[in-house]
């Protein structure tokens, strides 16, 4: 393949089609994204083909253009009509290339996925690609019949703790990690953005997946879904307050979760003896969003909000599944009311998280009940204080801020 740029490792600037975003506080104007930029380098280098999928906005073209910029002919853009013409003959365009190769919104040319398994196949091989897309069932579906054992898959997000720093815990919670609805110049600039970005998700981005679903059928579920935020899934009262069948509210829950909108955190079934909950959690998984559709609209606001706990406990969820990427993850819960927010398998080793909105969390009989149930090598608490310490020699209490090098 071609040589990898040197820039692979270099720092990603955000930034709109004009200038970079103006910041006032204390954060500087250019986000790093070294870890995902590194790992997309490493992948590029095993696999002849990858994949990175994520909502819209979350800053896939701006990490495909580090690799190959936009005027360069190894890039097609598929909503740009020239890059659609140049691939007319899909087999001739891409076949001629060389090193790396980008398509972006692949999603919009599934016909292109046998022609890339065959190039792929060839030996030796002349290029690389990366093909940018929103998380979407199409996608996925044609990647894992087309490209099996070919292509490798990473996701990507909005911004996090380890891109923004920690001074920015407050704002990256209130707006989300989506890069325009953090980088903007106020909270309200920040909730137009938002609001827009869910209305084109609904009027553009989701027919274009051919799912047949209404917008305001959509919006309705997404806004009464926010509100159920943090909770055990059941479709029974979803489907009673929408009038419409249980299977259509679970297809509804499949098509958000497939677009990087939602997280179903699967339960952990173990044979503790017990009746445990085997329903899955769900969360929306960026706060700025669930925020705009509970009509939040600052962060004091959000201080006083009834789901201000729930919407902590899903912010720091995200964050300590980046921090430690986990093999495996789950909550577990029994009917007879021990729980835990979150299980991570790493290595072999489980890895308990429980979040609490508490000044000095102590040690719970639910905690005691996982740590011997599931056999945790070790729970972390996660608070908002400043202080860590130790309930037992398995059990510490970490500061949220602390929690990128803690879980580890």
């Amino acid at each position: 393949m071609g040589t990898v740029p040197c820039q692979l490792a270099a720092t990603i600037i955000m930034k709109n089609e004009h200038t970079m975003f103006d910041y006032h506080g204390s954060i500087p104007p250019v986000i790093r994204r070294k870890n995902l930029t590194d790992a997309l380098a490493r992948a590029l280098r095993r696999s002849r083909v990858v994949a990175l999928v994520g909502p819209r906005q979350s800053g896939k073209t701006t990490l495909g253009r580090s690799f190959v910029p936009a005027e360069s002919p190894n890039y097609f853009d598929l909503e740009d009509p020239v890059s659609l013409a140049r691939l007319g003959e899909p087999r001739t365009a891409l076949g001629a290339l060389r090193g790396i190769v980008v398509i972006d919104e692949i999603q919009r040319r599934p016909d292109l996925f046998p022609v890339l398994r065959v190039l792929a196949d060839r030996r030796p091989g002349r290029a690389r690609f990366l093909v940018l897309g929103s998380a979407s069932p199409e996608l996925l579906r044609q990647t894992s019949e087309s490209l099996a054992g070919r292509i490798e898959t990473l996701p990507i997000a909005g911004f996090g703790f380890a891109e923004v720093g920690t001074r920015a815990f407050d704002k990256l919670w209130n707006r989300g990690g989506f890069p325009r609805a953090f980088l903007a110049r106020s909270d309200t600039d920040s909730l137009a953005w938002r609001t827009e970005f869910i209305r084109t998700l609904l009027e553009r981005d989701v027919p274009q997946l051919g799912s047949g679903v209404a917008a305001p059928a959509l919006l309705r579920f997404w806004t009464m879904l926010a509100h159920y935020h943090g909770q055990v899934w059941s479709a029974a009262e979803p489907a009673r307050s929408l009038a419409v069948s249980q299977p259509t509210v679970r297809r509804y829950l499949d098509l958000l979760t497939a677009l990087f909108m939602v997280r179903q955190l699967q339960p952990w079934h173990a044979n503790v003896g017990k009746r445990q909950v085997k329903a899955p959690k769900v969360y929306l998984r960026d706060t700025g969003l669930l925020h705009q559709l509970l009509g939040i609209r600052s962060h004091a606001a959000l201080l006083s909000h009834p789901k201000c706990g729930a919407s902590w406990e899903g912010f720091v969820i995200e964050e300590a599944l980046r921090a430690v990427q986990p093999d495996e993850h789950y909550f577990w819960a029994t009917h007879q009311g021990a729980e835990l927010d979150l299980l991570m398998i790493k290595g072999g080793r489980r890895i308990g998280v429980e979040v609490k909105r508490a000044d000095a969390p102590t040690l719970t009989p639910s905690m005691r009940i996982a740590l011997a149930d599931l056999d945790l090598a070790k729970l972390v608490v996660i608070y908002p204080g400043t202080q860590c310490y130790a309930l037992t020699d398995r059990v510490t209490v970490l500061p949220v801020r602390d929690l990128m090098t803690g879980l580890r």
